[in-house]
């Protein structure tokens, strides 16, 4: 005879539970993709150009469950040091992609918004609430020179592991030295989007960072520029760069040899800090 195996119900049910909450995961996990798939192309909203973007951070104390109330008292429970968070609620998407959908027909501008750097998504059946915030910058930052010194060190870091930049390979890299022609060049640059409230690698006088590279007196065989804004510190530029492929393949590329790198602040700008590295091989 053969054996009978039993599986109890309380098992299948707490199976049958696990089950749905990878999806639900899976989905919010899709969603954010699509987000920053979308703020990381040119876009037609509200009647001009987007800019593109880098893409959001993943931050759970902004995923405040649909089902929660009152959102702004949940997310001041959670300690999330708020500068700027907006809240978009759907009702009806059964999945991630109708969920872009209706966010691309209703909420364009806030998605690219250049002042949010986190995101948070919470989905309950055919509820969703994706929060978009901004954090207060934590601590005194140091000098652009001592900052800069820091996400030499973080990419260099990052340099030294092999790692998939979106379709790309890129096995590991030597590390970067430390380049002060390109540190004050990447700090003119970060300076002028600060100052000026703009996010883009072409200047207003419509320089390129070739351009700025050789106006500053660095003679160079491969140029190459990665920007981020609204990020309180190193850390979290490099690993906003390593979530986007194109940035992460700049970050990885074994031909560059020296880097530059600064910040610039200015508390009436949207993104509140911008942050420039250039990469370089004379």
């Amino acid at each position: 005879m053969g054996a009978t195996s039993f599986i109890p119900r309380s098992l299948l049910v707490s199976l049958g539970l696990l089950s749905a909450t990878f999806a639900v995961a899976a989905e919010q996990e899709q969603l954010v993709a699509a987000i920053n798939t979308y703020r990381g192309e040119v876009q037609s909203c509200a009647g001009s150009a987007s800019q593109i973007l880098p893409p959001l951070a993943v931050e759970q104390r902004l995923a405040i469950p649909a089902g929660a109330g009152d959102w702004k008292t949940a997310l001041n429970q959670t300690g999330y040091p708020m500068s700027s968070v907006r809240m978009l609620s759907l009702t009806g998407p059964r999945d991630a992609n109708a969920a872009m959908k209706a966010l691309q027909e209703s909420f364009c501008q806030v998605l690219l918004d250049p002042q949010f750097v986190d995101v948070g998504v919470s989905h309950e059946g055919d509820d969703w609430r994706i929060l978009l915030g901004r954090p207060l910058l934590q601590g005194k930052l140091g000098t652009w020179e001592a900052e800069g010194q820091q996400l030499l060190q973080a990419i260099n870091a990052a340099r030294g592991q092999a790692r998939q930049c979106g379709g790309q390979n890129f096995g590991n890299a030597p590390a970067l030295s430390w380049n002060a022609t390109l540190g004050t060049i990447a700090e003119g640059h970060s300076r002028d989007m600060a100052n000026n409230n703009y996010f883009d690698h072409k200047g207003r006088d419509g320089s390129t960072p070739g351009d700025r590279a050789e106006l500053g007196g660095y003679s160079f065989q491969q140029i190459g520029e990665n920007i981020a804004a609204g990020q309180g510190n190193a850390r979290k530029v490099v690993d906003s760069w390593l979530s986007s492929p194109g940035h992460c393949a700049n970050l990885m590329n074994p031909q560059f040899r020296e880097l530059g790198a600064a910040y610039a602040a200015d508390p009436k700008s949207d993104a509140g800090i911008y942050w420039t590295a250039m990469f370089g091989a004379q």
